[in-house]
C-alpha cells in the first residue's frame, strides 16, 4: 500500500498570520527603490519620445515615414488591425461566457467590454494619424457638401471609419 509522504510546510519558521501579511504587503507599502525610479524615468522618456514622434507625424505628414505614395500603408494600418483584434478578443470573451450561461460572468463581461471599447478607441486614432493632417479629418466622413468633393468609397480610411463606428454601435 502506498503512503503519501508528508509534505513540508509552505511557510518555514514560526510566523504568525500578521507577519505573513506584513511580508506580502511590504513591497506595496514601502518606499520604492532606485531601480523603480530608474524604470519610471525610462518609461517617461519613452512616452515623451512617442508623443514627439506623433506630433512630428501630425505636423509634417506621413512623408516622415517614407510613405510618399497615397497607397502605402505600413505602421499605422498594422496598429489599427492590432487594436481591432484586441477589440474582437473582448467581444469573443463576452460572447463565450454568455453562450455558456456562466453565472459568474458579470465582472469579467464588464472588463471585456471595457477592453473592447478602449481598444476600438485606440484603433480610431490610427486612421487619423495616417492622414497626417488632423484638420483634414472631416473629409473622411460621407456627407453631401457643396465643395464638389465627395468621399472616395474606395479609400481604406473611409472603411476604417465605418468599421469603428459600427463596432462602437454594436458593442453593448
Amino acid at each position: 500500500m502506498y503512503v503519501s509522504p508528508i509534505r513540508e510546510p509552505l511557510i518555514s519558521g514560526e510566523k504568525s498570520y500578521s507577519k505573513v501579511t506584513e511580508d506580502i504587503y511590504a513591497p506595496m507599502t514601502g518606499k520604492p527603490g532606485k531601480l523603480w525610479y530608474t524604470g519610471l524615468i525610462l518609461a517617461i522618456l519613452a512616452l515623451s519620445y512617442g508623443f514627439f514622434c506623433i506630433f512630428i507625424t501630425v505636423w509634417d505628414g506621413i512623408g516622415t515615414w517614407g510613405l510618399n505614395r497615397t497607397i502605402g500603408w505600413g505602421w499605422d494600418i498594422t496598429n489599427f488591425v492590432w487594436w481591432v483584434g484586441i477589440g474582437h478578443a473582448g467581444t469573443f470573451i463576452s460572447a463565450i461566457l454568455l453562450l455558456f450561461r456562466q453565472k459568474w460572468r458579470t465582472s469579467i463581461n464588464r472588463s471585456a467590454e471595457a477592453m473592447t471599447i478602449i481598444a476600438v478607441m485606440c484603433a480610431g486614432l490610427f486612421p487619423l494619424i495616417h492622414m497626417g493632417r488632423l484638420p483634414l479629418a472631416f473629409f473622411i466622413f460621407p456627407y453631401p457638401n457643396s465643395r464638389e468633393l465627395w468621399v472616395n468609397f474606395n479609400s481604406p480610411l473611409l472603411w476604417d471609419v465605418f468599421a469603428i463606428s459600427t463596432y462602437l454601435t454594436v458593442n453593448p
